[in-house]
């Protein structure tokens, strides 16, 4: 069965933007690229396409919610650049069965991921920065009740 029909098949009387899930695993991908998956499926968090003869991701369409992509067992050997673009928020990539030669393939997915790490870091350091300036102002304030009740307390002596 065609990758299109399947979505159809998938899709059971819904709109594409109520799917959160969709599972096109051995279903057939007219030249090794993606076909019938669009930008309206804007809900989209979880996506398989394995074993579907997949060779280029280059026809993704942008999926903002996407978390988990399975693609294990089909042809891809380059272009995984786009995902970085397309898929921001993707935490889970399964690409075992692929035919990925070397790691400069999956550089893109690297710098991808350091950057949701060290945007993460960025904000734990907000955290607590703010968290020492609140804990500072109350150190200060608590001092300067103290001063206030020694000089209450030495001008009744």
């Amino acid at each position: 069965m065609e990758m299109k029909k399947k979505i159809n098949l998938e899709l059971k009387n819904r709109a594409p933007e109520e799917v959160t899930e969709l599972v096109l695993d051995n279903c057939l991908c007219v030249n090794g690229e993606i076909e019938g998956l669009n930008d309206t499926f804007k809900e989209l968090e979880f996506l398989s396409m394995a074993n579907v003869e997949l060779s280029s991701l280059a026809r993704l369409p942008s999926l903002n919610k996407l978390r988990k992509l399975e693609l294990s067992d089909n042809i891809i050997s380059g272009g995984l650049e786009v995902l970085a673009e397309k898929c921001p928020n993707l935490t889970y990539l399964n690409l075992s069965g692929n035919k990925i030669k070397d790691l400069s393939t999956v550089e893109a997915l690297m710098e991808m991921r350091m950057r949701k790490t060290r945007m993460k870091m960025k904000l734990v350091h907000l955290k607590d920065m703010k968290r020492r300036k609140m804990k500072r102002k109350m150190r200060m304030k608590q001092a300067q009740k103290w001063e206030r009740e020694k000089r209450r307390w030495a001008s009744h002596t």
